[in-house]
């Protein structure tokens, strides 16, 4: 009886609409994928792969690395990219390290404090470091002024002596980039948790015994993946040299990327510029190595 009912009753009849993609597009995902990578795999390809290949491909000549080690500029240039990359980048990171202890502590004029130490590293390269390179020009800059002002002392030429100039260019390296490790270490510090000091300080570590036995025990990795970053940064680093300094005196403090342009675009010796940067690669990749270990091994996360 229900069935005659069902059939006297008024018929509902309910209009299926087609889906508005296509057969089987809705149903699969990997159209979709393929079609938010393409962009991303061209970009990469044309801007990541093709540059590496096409400088692999300028620099394969053996004759090209004979002609570099038979300049003696470039035995000069790769002493200079060793002094700013060992001893700039060791001593930045050292700095920033002690100094990321005294920016994590509590207070408003500390936190005051931290924003002015970050304008080096926020500001672009170019006035950044020309404003360093007007400071050390000499007679008349701000160097000489003050210590002719202050001290009643004639100043020297900083960019006359070799020394001179290679410690203002790794001093100018430092003031740039040691604002943004300070802040990678502070976000390290914050994230040990309290429990331990607490614990630390019932056991009698406080001060500097608390940073010897517990903040950089627990730091190590990260202070050490941060020191192999830099170091990978730092053997390119054209900006500080090239506009700090320029190379002088002499073009005796260039590191190898301002003697690679200069090869390439001053001289158009273009193979054996890309020659001079991809000298570096048998020290680099080792780095990028033992990186990738320290990273999979400590699971840090930066």
């Amino acid at each position: 009886m229900s069935f005659s009912r069902a059939l006297d009753g008024p018929l509902v009849t309910r209009r299926i609409q087609r889906p508005f993609w296509p057969r089987g597009f809705g149903v699969s995902e990997t159209p979709w994928t393929i079609a938010f990578l393409v962009p991303y795999a061209a970009v990469f390809l044309a801007f990541v792969a093709y540059p590496i290949a096409f400088g692999l491909y300028l620099g394969r000549k053996p004759e090209l690395y004979e002609a570099l080690l038979e300049n003696p500029r470039f035995v000069v240039t790769a002493v200079n990219t060793l002094l700013l990359a060992g001893l700039g980048v060791n001593v930045k990171m050292f700095l920033a390290f002690l100094l990321s202890g005294f920016f994590v502590r509590p207070g408003r004029w500390i936190k005051a404090l931290l924003v002015l130490y970050m304008l080096p590293w926020a500001l672009p390269a170019l006035p950044a470091y020309l404003s360093l390179h007007w400071m050390f020009i000499g007679y008349g800059g701000f160097m000489n002024s003050a210590l002719e002002a202050w001290f009643g002392i004639d100043g020297p030429i900083w960019f006359n002596s070799y020394w001179l100039a290679i410690s203002v260019n790794i001093l100018a390296y430092i003031w740039k980039w040691m604002p943004f490790w300070t802040l990678v270490f502070i976000a390290g510090r914050m994230g040990i948790p309290r429990d331990i000091y607490e614990a630390a300080a019932v056991d009698g570590a406080t001060g500097l015994r608390r940073f010897t036995f517990v903040t950089f025990p627990l730091l190590a990795n990260l202070y050490l993946i941060c020191t192999l970053l830099s170091t990978l940064w730092t053997a390119g680093d054209f900006a500080a040299t090239h506009f700090v300094s320029s190379g002088a005196p002499a073009l005796q403090t260039e590191v190898l990327a301002t003697f690679g342009f200069r090869m390439a675009f001053d001289y158009g010796l273009v193979e054996l510029g890309v020659a001079a940067m991809l000298s570096v690669l048998p020290v680099l990749i080792p780095l990028v190595i033992v990186l990738m270990r320290r990273v999979q091994a400590a699971e840090v996360q930066l």
